[in-house]
């Protein structure tokens, strides 16, 4: 448990919360009853969660504070100054966290694997000469070191690149003795190569070829005496700025932005902890990093480098069983989704319920004569996308496809781009969105001639059309031919393509125009109902929370009478069970094998619940910066299986995490004798009950 910080008012501070998001996945690596490997690589998504972190939150709050004043407060009673003090400490605390639990759990326990990752000191004769000859062979000659002098002064550093400082004595071939040199390591290289099993004593034998290059440092100055090497890790801002107003093209914009994603500002310095203090501010220096932001590592820089291991290694045992997701049985004495819909709604719950599904819906468009459109967003769609297939297919069967495509969607933007280019060369109407508002809803649409009359067919889901995350996220899609849903999202993609404005929806609520209100309206009849003596009950799942309206609201409505539960994966500016305030709320955060994604919105209205799905967190981003649906989910036996869902995680006590009032989270603990509740364990006994 973390220690918190102290109450000062009613917000938690946005970037401590999401560290403390960080905190639970790296506390998964503890987890003993988790197999071996699957407990690394909880270690490794902590580590690239921690360079996102960097690079996002920490690289944005320092350009903030660079503009503005350092003391201005924020919502939750810090200054930008304050926060980056703190940010440091606990970040800090978390990195030294990270490694002694490599070091003394995780490497020891995968030894007795017979898995060695090996030092340079355990290096056999044997094993010294293999890897040399792979040295001369396949790492020397890629290698590109700088030795530092006037003429060739301290690099530009790659962000996140890994990077020897190397000291030296003795003069080059030119007579100048400048005693260091940058080394880095190339990124075209593997991270680690394993040993033949001739050479790997019993074991299986890996090394990093970092270890490599340090070991035989020697060879890449000849004529000069390496003293020692030292590894070392640059992160930079990676957020990409566009004035959108004053940019014409935005696909040649994004383009061009993403060339300097590389070389941000700097925010963090990671060099291991044996350096000497000399190079230590050698390379403060020239890397313009303060003291707060230099990390000494006691291990390998960069633990994403143990993922390769995953590619290595193959053993079952030291994995998550195996799954298969299932597939929608469609009813008897049809295959066609279109007659299904007719019907019935389809209900998906990822990844339990596969993504297939999704795709067969939308090759099955793509092939029906009487389909004479669909549209599409993509926020992130993955390489070798079935979806962007379907769409392919659909386009050179004649129907009118159009793809909105956000090119801003962090990290994706380079892929997101290549898909834009893509899809155009096929024909198909590619639209980037709208200026100022990133397209963040995922939303299919499908016009069918049937009879003499148009009808709409929609999936609707809280995750991307994403094949791979499918797999690994929880989330809900509804595929359904409500006439009113459908016609809603039909108007949508209208504004989205005419930038028209549109008429009022029936059904749907949608970010930045009805969502903000439709929630706060519901917020209130609850609060409105509990005064009244009436049924009043809010649960709310999603990804985050951080908007102080509705953060208020719920206070309210906590004051009322109202029973609120949140499960809130990661940001909660709520602050819980203070008496007077949120005494009736609480919070609690959800972490498993799958990251949770979906974000559910249930409302018990006076006995006549509603229940929505969203593609929006409860944040100002998502309400009036970003194009958000919000949808019904009408069908009673799709409301009951939803809110069976939500009880299940509201009764979990295996990976559930309490929000306390001061900040900190609790993990949940079964009481004696109650019975052991893990809710992504039952969804796969359920999803093992279908097959």
């Amino acid at each position: 448990m973390s220690k918190g910080y102290p109450v000062v008012n009613a917000f938690f501070n946005r970037d401590l919360s999401l560290l403390e998001f960080h905190r639970r996945v790296l506390h998964q690596a503890y987890d003993d009853q988790l197999p071996l490997l699957e407990r690394l690589r909880f270690l490794c998504i902590f580590a690239s969660n921690l360079d996102e972190f960097f690079e996002v939150r920490v690289g944005s709050l320092v350009e903030v504070l660079e503009l503005q004043h350092p003391s201005s407060i924020g919502p939750d009673g810090l200054s930008r100054e304050e926060a980056l003090a703190e940010i440091s400490k606990r970040a800090h605390a978390l990195v030294d966290e990270q490694y002694q639990l490599l070091n003394q759990q995780l490497l020891p326990l995968m030894r007795a694997q017979q898995i060695r990752v090996l030092r340079r000191e355990e290096w056999s004769e044997p094993q010294i000469q293999y890897l040399k000859q792979f040295f001369e062979s396949d790492v020397l000659p890629v290698l590109s070191p700088i030795g530092l002098d006037p003429a060739h002064p301290f690099p530009r550093i790659l962000n996140k690149s890994l990077n020897f400082i190397v000291k030296l004595d003795g003069k080059d071939a030119f007579g100048r003795n400048s005693g260091r040199a940058i080394v880095q390591v190339p990124r075209a290289l593997p991270h680690m190569i394993e040993l033949p099993e001739a050479l790997s004593e019993g074991s299986r034998s890996f090394v990093f070829v970092s270890s490599i290059i340090h070991y035989f440092m020697a060879e890449v100055f000849v004529g000069m005496t390496v003293i020692d090497s030292y590894q070392f890790r640059l992160t930079r801002n990676s957020d990409i700025f566009l004035d959108e107003e004053e940019t014409e093209d935005l696909l040649r914009a994004v383009q061009g932005e993403l060339a300097y994603r590389m070389y941000g500002d700097e925010v963090r310095l990671e060099l291991t902890d044996t350096c000497p203090d000399e190079l230590v501010q050698f390379l403060l220096q020239r890397c313009e990093i303060l003291e707060r932001d230099l990390y000494l590592i006691n291990g390998p820089v960069n633990l994403n480098r143990f993922t390769d291991l995953f590619d290595f290694v193959k053993d079952t045992q030291l994995y998550f069983p195996p799954f298969v997701p299932a597939l929608i049985k469609l009813p008897k004495r049809t295959s066609s989704y279109f007659e299904a819909l007719q019907k019935h709604d389809i209900l998906l719950h990822h990844p339990f319920d596969s993504f297939h599904c999704v795709v067969d819906f939308l090759r099955e468009a793509a092939s029906d004569p009487d389909v004479l459109a669909i549209k599409q967003t993509l926020y992130r769609a993955g390489t070798d996308s079935p979806v962007v297939d379907a769409l392919v297919a659909a386009a050179k069967a004649g129907k009118e496809v159009t793809a909105i495509v956000e090119l801003r969607a962090r990290f994706d933007e380079e892929r997101n781009v290549a898909l834009a280019e893509r899809l155009q060369r096929y024909g198909i109407h590619v639209i980037y969105g709208v200026v100022g508002f990133k397209t963040h809803a995922k939303m299919l649409l499908v016009a069918r001639r049937e009879g003499k009359a148009l009808r709409y067919y929609v999936h609707l889901g809280t995750g991307n059309y994403h094949s791979q995350t499918a797999l690994q996220y929880t989330d809900y899609g509804l595929i359904t031919g409500d006439r009113e849903i459908s016609s809603d999202i039909y108007r949508i993609f209208l504004q989205l393509s005419s930038l028209g404005k549109t008429s009022k929806m029936d059904a749907v609520m949608y970010a930045p125009f009805t969502l903000h209100k439709g929630m706060v309206r519901r917020i209130r009849t609850e609060r409105e109902n509990a005064e009244q003596g009436r049924p009043a009950r809010i649960i709310l799942k999603m990804n985050a929370l951080y908007e102080e309206e509705l953060t208020n609201e719920l206070y309210a409505a906590s004051q009322a009478g109202v029973k609120v539960d949140l499960i809130v994966r990661g940001i909660c500016q709520l602050r819980p069970q203070v008496k007077g305030l949120s005494e009736n709320i609480q919070v609690r955060s959800i972490v498993g094998r799958f990251l949770e994604h979906s974000r559910v919105f249930y409302f018990e209205n006076g006995g006549e619940p509603e229940i929505f799905c969203s593609s929006a967190d409860w944040m100002a981003r998502n309400m009036f910066h970003r194009v958000e649906t919000c949808f019904p989910i009408r069908a009673k036996k799709t409301r009951e299986r939803i809110l069976a869902d939500l009880d299940l995680y509201l009764s979990d006590n295996c990976r559930a995490w309490i929000l306390q009032s001061n900040g900190s989270y609790e993990r949940v603990k079964p009481a004696k004798d109650e019975a052991i509740v893990d809710a992504q364990a039952v969804l796969l006994e359920q999803w093992a009950a279908r097959h």
